[in-house]
């Protein structure tokens, strides 16, 4: 099963800070960055996309645009991630086609059942508490992803799961020793004094402990 390493996920609506967070977390080694700007608008959103997508490219990174699928394809992202109130995977995949990367957010095993068919990889959370987030699931802990991942598996579902949520550096190897196969980071990144510095040091503690 494909390892999904670290997913970084943009937390500014800011261009100059979104664009130097992203240019630093590549520079870093991340190579997957989900572009997230929930209180902009649609074309706040294009017009950023494109400069994060030239961006990834440069890195050879995957590019990953939050809910907005329109956006998607305008500016052809190598992908989606679908929140639980977005866009339904099913129509996302309808639009988009079956070459572009769906991810969907799923916080419950039912979750997981609704979308597992449309979707590449599950977003999963969040392990704890967040102030990233707005309307924050139910935190799962460990022993909430053991269970989520037994099931999934035991159902034999195999889509990678991405471990999402309040998660830090030290957590990095029981959060992927519980079963998830890639980890999605924000706040621990992005808070830190030097972004490039700790996303080096997420991407090795994440490679070690795979």
């Amino acid at each position: 099963m494909r390892s999904f390493g670290l997913q970084f996920i943009t937390n500014s609506d800011s261009e100059d800070q979104l664009l130097s967070s992203v240019r630093c977390v590549l520079d870093g080694g991340c190579r997957w960055v989900q572009l997230r700007m929930k209180n902009a608008d649609v074309d706040e959103v294009l017009k950023l996309a494109w400069k994060v997508k030239e961006l990834c490219k440069s890195y050879s990174a995957v590019f990953i645009v939050d809910d907005c699928v329109d956006v998607c394809k305008q500016v052809d992202a190598d992908g989606v991630h679908l929140g639980k109130n977005d866009m339904h995977p099913r129509e996302a995949r309808k639009i988009l086609g079956d070459s572009k990367i769906i991810g969907g957010t799923c916080n419950t095993f039912d979750d997981i059942l609704k979308v597992h068919t449309y979707v590449d990889y599950i977003g999963c959370g969040p392990f704890r508490y967040t102030t990233t987030k707005k309307n924050l699931a139910p935190v799962l802990g460990l022993e909430g992803y053991q269970e989520i991942v037994w099931r999934s598996r035991s159902a034999g579902i195999n889509r990678p799961i991405v471990a999402i949520g309040g998660i830090t550096i030290k957590d990095i190897p029981d959060v992927l020793a519980s079963g998830p196969n890639g980890i999605a980071m924000s706040g621990e990144i992005l808070n830190a004094e030097d972004i490039t510095l700790k996303t080096q040091q997420v991407v090795s503690m994440i490679e070690r402990s795979l």
